[in-house]
């Protein structure tokens, strides 16, 4: 039997690779390969970045030993069939439209069908990364987010992504759900502490950090991050109590903040009677590349086949 998996992260800017030991359950040790992506480049430059990225990290194993890829891929994508479907309405990778990823990549890697490419939503493979060997392996049934450019979220029941049913919202994602005058993404991604921080400051920042660092003398910087929380708890506390969730597990680069809107949000959970544990990943983006290498476990990949046309 063949030891590693790779495990790829397909980010809007870069891709991460990594070994992922199949029998001991970690990533293998200085087997990260890391590669700045242009998303606005042509099918072809995006592909051989990737292509890069995987065969480097191939290499360190011996292609004897990688069972195969597992990608932890943004959508719209067909996942079942390794189609991208980024179209006109998608900031990112439109030249790859109705490409077939897994054939392009299997042609330039010269895998003559040895190593098979497989594909999951990236925050689902996420949150499969956190129940198998992070925050969550010790529940039943946990609800994943992750804060940053976008708002991305997942649940998971005994380890697998739940996409439908009972308390699982459609697609079984919050981002695209209705909240006040807009949608989650409109409030939990980036963009809205970026945007209400000029409107309070006249400051133009780029991410959620400068706002953070001046939350402890500016009143206004507090007030919004709380607000933030507060937001958040009302949004999904309904759907984490229909879930029965046992566990909250928060990743992105805003999580580093959680320590100005936790108390808010917390509150808010309280005040409708959510009873969950919240926990701040530590695997951090090593959680999608884990979860997209469990893939390449035949038994496992058997019980989550069904859902991936569904993500």
């Amino acid at each position: 039997m063949k030891k590693y998996a790779i495990g790829a992260d397909i980010g809007g800017s870069h891709i991460s690779c990594a070994l992922v030991d199949m029998f001991e359950g970690h990533i293998v040790a200085d087997s990260h390969t890391e590669i700045k992506i242009d998303n606005k480049a042509s099918a072809n430059e995006i592909l051989n970045g990737w292509r890069d990225a995987i065969a480097s990290t191939i290499e360190k194993a011996g292609r004897e030993n990688v069972v195969g890829v597992g990608f932890a891929m943004p959508g719209p994508f067909a996942y079942d069939k390794g189609i991208a479907l980024f179209d006109e309405s998608v900031a990112k990778f439109q030249k790859l439209y109705n490409v077939n990823v897994a054939n392009e990549l299997a042609d330039r890697l010269q895998t003559n069908g040895s190593i098979p490419f497989r594909f999951m939503n990236d925050a689902s493979a996420f949150a499969a990364g956190e129940a198998w060997l992070g925050e969550a392996v010790k529940v039943t049934k946990s609800v994943s987010i992750t804060l940053g450019t976008g708002f991305g979220s997942a649940f998971v029941a005994e380890g697998l992504p739940v996409v439908e049913g009972e308390g699982v919202p459609s697609m079984g994602c919050v981002w695209h759900l209705p909240f006040k005058n807009g949608i989650g993404d409109d409030y939990f991604s980036t963009r809205w502490c970026i945007a209400c921080w000029e409107e309070l400051s006249g400051k133009k920042v780029n991410g959620v950090k400068p706002i953070a660092d001046a939350a402890s003398t500016n009143s206004k910087a507090k007030s919004l991050l709380e607000e933030y929380g507060s937001n958040m708890g009302e949004f999904l506390g309904p759907w984490l109590k229909s879930f029965g969730a046992e566990m909250l597990v928060i990743g992105g680069n805003v999580s580093g903040a959680y320590n100005l809107f936790g108390t808010a949000f917390e509150a808010e959970l309280k005040k409708q009677g959510v009873d969950v544990q919240i926990a701040i990943s530590g695997l951090k983006e090593d959680a999608a590349i884990i979860g997209s290498a469990r893939m390449l476990d035949d038994a496992y990949f058997k019980q989550i086949e069904q859902v991936l046309p569904l993500m």
